[in-house]
């Protein structure tokens, strides 16, 4: 059977050197940090279930050692609790060149929080990046991707190159906000391994646990249509779910296959920003939506409400 030619990205994006998609491992080191949010004066006795996830200081100096094999710089988080709580860890990753990103305090849902609260959060974690790392953060992830209506405005205020939550697109593409724009770099979650690998029965999280080919094999997919249609590829690993043994092993193997194509731009999410944004500045069509989605939400009476207009 033979297709006929399809443009399933309309407008997709020049990539550099003319390659024909962009990769971006990602990991979010969210460590025991949601233990303490959600569970409080219980989180001490659940031992076991911290032990599991503080499996962070065995597998991102893993991580460290795969990306080094293959010579690539990625970007990783952060909470900045994490940060503080595992300095050595931030001390790793800078050390090998890596980016860190803002991914909230305690992993704490911008879209739970008061528009208050979310700033005072937002600037706490700001502040403990630039004092570990040297710099302000360019991205940020919200936690869970619980972004809030507020969220691409506070991001625009402080300067933010761009957001990695949300998912309306297959390429990167601008929020655009009363303070600017910011870029968006989507996934979505397809290619996060909390479907795949998460499973824990005091968290209640109970998802069949796949096999790390399984797993891999839809991150497989989803490369293969970016590659054939010059989209985004955005993994969305934690190091404690895709860190351990056997995952790795099947990351690597995984590295491996993508570095052997023609083509493949593999690079931190901070470069693909970069680069968007260049591209905006040469007055490259950048698909742009307008933030937030909603001025208010829909009434009682299910009457529609006023809707903020994409440009």
């Amino acid at each position: 059977m033979t297709l006929p030619k399809i443009e399933m990205i309309e407008r997709p994006l020049e990539w550099p050197g003319g390659a024909r998609c962009a990769v971006s491992f990602t990991f979010d080191i969210d460590s025991d940090s949601f233990l303490h949010l959600n569970y409080g004066e219980r989180a001490p006795d659940m031992v076991a279930t911290t032990s599991w996830l503080r499996y962070d200081e065995i597998a991102i100096p893993r991580i460290l050692r795969i990306y080094k094999a293959f010579g690539i710089k990625q970007t990783f988080f952060f909470p900045a609790w994490c940060m503080e709580t595992y300095p050595h860890l931030v001390d790793v990753i800078l050390k090998d060149g890596h980016e860190i990103g803002h991914h909230g305090f305690l992993h704490e849902s911008p879209n739970n929080l008061k528009p208050d609260d979310e700033c005072m959060w937002l600037d706490r974690s700001i502040e403990t990046i630039q004092r570990m790392t040297g710099r302000k953060p360019a991205g940020y992830r919200a936690p869970v991707y619980d972004f809030s209506s507020h969220t691409a405005e506070l991001l625009a205020k402080r300067g933010f190159l761009y957001d990695a939550s949300l998912m309306a697109d297959d390429i990167p593409y601008m929020l655009s906000t009363k303070s600017g724009d910011v870029v968006e770099l989507p996934s979505h979650w397809a290619l996060d391994d909390w479907p795949q690998f998460a499973h824990n029965i005091e968290l209640q999280y109970t998802m069949p646990i796949r096999s790390p080919d399984e797993a891999f094999a839809v991150y497989q997919s989803e490369f293969e249509s970016a590659y054939q249609h010059g989209g985004l590829f955005v993994g969305v690993w934690h190091p404690w779910l895709t860190g351990r043994l056997a995952r790795a092993d099947r990351l690597a193997k995984f590295i491996a296959e993508i570095r052997s194509r023609q083509g493949v731009w593999i690079a931190s999410m901070e470069e693909i920003a970069t680069h968007v944004r260049k591209l905006q500045s040469d007055n490259v069509p950048i698909r742009k939506v307008s933030m937030p989605y909603y001025s208010t939400a829909i009434d009682k009476d299910l009457k529609p409400v006023q809707r903020v207009k994409n440009p």
